[in-house]
């Protein structure tokens, strides 16, 4: 069982699991980047006006991130399955990462004005918790098996399947090598001397 067990939980670390965990390291530097930055414009280090206000300095500190956490995916999260066309893969980065902000936010608007939960606790659990998990989730997904998916015809691991494919198919076969033992005269074997050739008749 042990046996069959091993090869399943090597493919699912290296099919899942293993783009789980940087995704997430990806996701941790992110937050950090965004929680410290938000802080330092709010602060004024940057100077004042509307980069300081709320929305101002959340806006910023929100773009920064998801730039810095494109770059981090692209480069190491999903490094295999990045796309030559980096516009486009931004682009849909950025709609996916918009997607789950608002899954975030359709939380806490469930729980603030519809349930009626208005404390400040209740507010974070449902943005910060259940929406937050959520909308990783939906993020990891899409970014997995949409934004960088093995099957985008513009990927870096499709294009080499592609051209080992053509390779494989345009390839002249090798010649086949020759053998090196003598050829023997029939009926004889190996351990028959070959015939001397008979004198020409005088």
């Amino acid at each position: 069982m042990s046996a069959r067990l091993i090869p399943l939980v090597r493919r699912i670390w290296s099919g899942f699991l293993t783009y789980l965990v940087k995704f997430g390291v990806v996701g941790l530097v992110g937050l950090v980047i965004d929680i410290a930055l938000f802080n330092a414009l709010r602060l004024g280090v940057f100077g004042d006006g509307w980069i300081s206000t709320a929305i101002g300095a959340k806006t910023i500190s929100t773009s920064v991130a998801i730039v810095c956490n494109w770059i981090g995916n692209r480069y190491w999260t999903f490094r295999k399955h990045r796309r030559r066309n980096y516009l486009r893969e931004f682009a849909e980065y950025l709609v996916v990462s918009l997607g789950g902000m608002a899954i975030s936010l359709f939380c806490l608007w469930i729980s603030h004005y519809v349930l009626g939960y208005t404390s400040l606790v209740a507010d974070n659990i449902s943005t910060n918790v259940i929406g937050l998990g959520l909308g990783t989730a939906f993020r990891f997904l899409l970014y997995r098996y949409w934004v960088f998916g093995h099957h985008r015809t513009d990927g870096l691991s499709n294009l080499a399947r592609v051209e080992e494919g053509q390779r494989a198919l345009f390839e002249e076969p090798a010649p086949p090598v020759a053998s090196a033992t003598p050829s023997r005269e029939p009926g004889t074997t190996a351990d028959t001397p070959p015939r001397e050739s008979s004198p020409p008749p005088r």
